[in-house]
C-alpha cells in the first residue's frame, strides 16, 4: 500500500510541474519571427507544430484540449496569412515556443528572391528586406547554420553575403536574418533568397556518344530510334534534335518527341525518339540520321538496321513432307534414323555414289532421300516432327516451336501434301515464320507436275499460301529422270552457311 500511494503522488507531483512549466513557456514567448507574404520560407526550428486555440474548431471543443498542426520545418514554402500563430518546436531535446508574423511588406525596396551565380567565380547576394530593419545588423543562414560557422570562404557586409568564390553545394536556398522593433518587442525578420548555381558559359555545339553499330530490328514489328545528345549548359536552353531517314539522298523528316530531359552540373541529356510502326525489308537498306544543334552549332550520327538473329537455333532444316505410298513401302514402317555425318569433302564425294546408284537403283521417294542427304551425308541436323518432338503436345504449339528452332523450313511438295491439313498447316505457318523473321529461308520442293496456278484443292488453300507458292523460292524434282545432279547442287547451294552445334541423333 505504502509504494502504490508513494508512486501515485510522485505520478501527481510530475504532472503537475510539466503541466505547470508548459504554461509558463507558453504564456512567454521567447522568439518572434516575420516572414513576408508571397516569399520563401521555412521554419527556423525542427519538428515544429501550430498550435490552435480550442475555440476556433468544433473538433477541438468536443475532444476538450488544444490541437496541434504539424509543419515539415525542412519543407520549403511560400509564406502566406494562415501560416501566423503560435508554434511549438523541439530543438536539441528542448521545447521551446516562438510566434510567426506573415505580413505583406511594402519595405521590400530590394527583393531579390533568386540569384544566379557561375561556380568558382565569385558572388554577392542581397539580403531582402534590410530596408524594413531598425538597424545594420544581418545574419545568414543555409541549411539552419550560419554561413560564418560554415568554413568557406565568405564575407558580410551590411546587408551584402560575398561568397568567394562560389561552390557548387552553394545551389539552394539561403535565409537572411535582421531586426524590426515594434512596441517594445523586438522581430527577426526571415527572409529567403534561391540561389542557382550554374556553370560557366559555353560556347560549344552538341555532342552525341558515338555508337555506329547496326540496330537489329525483326521484320514486320515496330522499331523506335533513340538519340541520346549532350548540351552544354545554357541559360536559355533551348534543345533542337531530328530524325531523318536517307535513302539515296533523299532525307525525309520522321516524327520524333522528347523522351526525357535530364539537368547535370555541367550540360543537359536529351533524348529524341521517332517510331517505324512496322519493319519491311526496305527499311533495312536506308539510313537513319540524328541532328542535334543549338546556338552554336550542330552535330549528327548516323545508323543503319540488320536483320535481328533469333534465339540459338538446335536445327538447320524443318523437314515438311507427307508419306506417299511408295515412301512407306521403302521403309516398311520404320522411322527414320540417321547415321554420323561425314564432313563437307566427304559428303560431297559420296554423294555421286548415292544418285549414280542407290538413287537409280530404287528410285526412292525425295522424302525419303532426303534426310540420307542431308544428314547423313551433308552434316545438316535436321528437325522430323516424328522423330525430333515428343510426343503429347499440342500438335500447332510443337510446328511453331519447331520451326523458331530452325534456319530454314522445306517443304516436299506432292499431290498428296496439298490435301493434307497439317501439312498445309505447316506450310503456312512456315510462310507466317519467314515474315516474322523466326526463319530464315523457306525452299520449295516441287514432286508434283502441277504448277501454282493450276492447284485448286479442296478445301482451297488458305490465301497466303497460294500468294507464297507464286513467290517463294523453289527446285523441281522429277522422278524417274534419269540423273538428279543439277537438283542436288543447286539444294546444297540454298542451305544454310553455318550449321548448328550437332547433337547426338536418337
Amino acid at each position: 500500500m505504502e509504494t502504490a500511494y508513494f508512486l501515485f503522488f510522485l505520478h501527481l507531483s510530475l504532472k503537475g510541474y510539466c503541466e505547470a512549466n508548459h504554461q509558463t513557456n507558453k504564456s512567454d514567448l521567447q522568439k518572434h519571427y516575420k516572414a513576408a507574404e508571397g516569399q520563401n520560407f521555412t521554419m527556423p526550428y525542427c519538428n515544429c507544430s501550430k498550435m490552435v486555440d480550442m475555440k476556433s474548431t468544433s473538433s477541438s471543443a468536443e475532444g476538450g484540449g488544444n490541437e496541434e498542426q504539424f509543419l515539415d520545418c525542412g519543407k520549403l514554402f511560400i509564406a502566406e496569412a494562415k501560416h501566423s500563430g503560435n508554434y511549438s518546436c523541439f530543438t536539441n531535446g528542448n521545447k521551446l515556443f516562438f510566434r510567426l508574423q506573415v505580413e505583406k511588406m511594402r519595405c521590400l525596396w530590394r527583393n531579390e528572391s533568386i540569384k544566379i551565380l557561375v561556380v568558382c567565380a565569385g558572388g554577392q547576394i542581397s539580403c531582402p528586406g534590410f530596408g524594413c530593419s531598425n538597424n545594420t545588423n544581418v545574419t545568414w543562414y543555409k541549411n539552419k547554420k550560419k554561413v560564418s560557422d560554415q568554413h568557406r570562404p565568405s564575407r558580410e557586409v551590411r546587408e551584402v553575403l560575398y561568397l568567394e568564390p562560389v561552390h557548387e553545394k552553394d545551389d539552394g536556398v539561403f535565409f537572411c536574418h535582421t531586426q524590426i522593433i515594434e512596441g517594445g518587442v523586438t522581430w527577426t525578420l526571415r527572409t529567403g533568397v534561391e540561389v542557382i548555381v550554374i556553370p560557366p558559359p559555353s560556347h560549344s555545339p552538341p555532342r552525341i556518344p558515338v555508337d555506329n553499330e547496326p540496330k537489329e530490328v525483326e521484320i514486320g514489328q515496330p522499331y523506335t530510334f533513340l538519340c541520346k545528345a549532350l548540351f552544354p549548359f545554357e541559360l536559355n536552353f533551348s534543345p533542337k534534335i531530328e530524325w531523318y531517314m536517307n535513302n539515296d539522298g533523299n532525307m525525309t523528316l520522321l516524327d520524333s518527341k522528347q523522351k526525357s530531359l535530364k539537368k547535370y552540373t555541367q550540360e543537359y541529356e536529351v533524348i529524341q525518339v521517332a517510331t517505324i510502326n512496322e519493319v519491311t525489308p526496305h527499311h533495312l537498306t536506308y539510313t537513319y540520321t540524328c541532328i542535334a544543334s543549338n546556338t552554336f552549332g550542330n552535330i549528327s550520327a548516323t545508323i543503319k538496321l540488320k536483320r535481328k538473329i533469333k534465339d540459338e537455333k538446335e536445327f538447320d532444316v524443318f523437314l515438311s513432307y507427307v508419306w506417299s505410298p511408295a515412301s512407306e513401302e521403302v521403309l516398311g514402317g520404320e522411322i527414320i534414323s540417321s547415321r554420323s555425318p561425314l564432313n563437307d569433302e566427304e559428303g560431297d564425294l559420296c554423294i555421286t555414289d548415292l544418285l549414280n546408284e542407290e538413287v537409280k537403283a530404287t528410285k526412292k521417294p525425295l522424302e525419303v532421300l532426303l534426310p540420307q542427304v542431308l544428314e547423313d551425308q551433308w552434316g545438316y541436323r535436321l528437325c522430323l516432327l516424328e522423330r525430333d518432338v515428343i510426343p503429347g503436345g499440342a500438335y500447332t504449339n510443337d510446328v511453331v516451336l519447331a520451326l523458331k528452332k530452325s534456319q530454314m523450313l522445306i517443304c516436299v511438295l506432292s499431290d498428296d501434301y496439298f490435301t493434307n491439313s497439317n501439312a498445309v498447316f505447316e506450310l503456312e505457318s512456315g510462310v507466317q515464320a519467314l515474315l516474322q523473321n523466326s526463319v530464315l529461308k523457306l525452299l520449295l520442293l516441287w514432286t508434283t507436275k502441277a504448277s501454282p496456278s493450276l492447284i485448286q484443292p479442296d478445301p482451297p488453300l488458305p490465301t497466303l499460301v497460294q500468294r507464297a507458292l507464286g513467290v517463294l523460292p523453289s527446285l523441281d524434282w522429277r522422278s524417274g529422270e534419269p540423273s538428279h545432279s543439277n537438283f542436288w547442287r543447286s539444294l546444297r547451294k540454298t542451305m544454310p552457311k553455318n550449321k548448328v552445334k550437332l547433337v547426338s541423333v536418337r
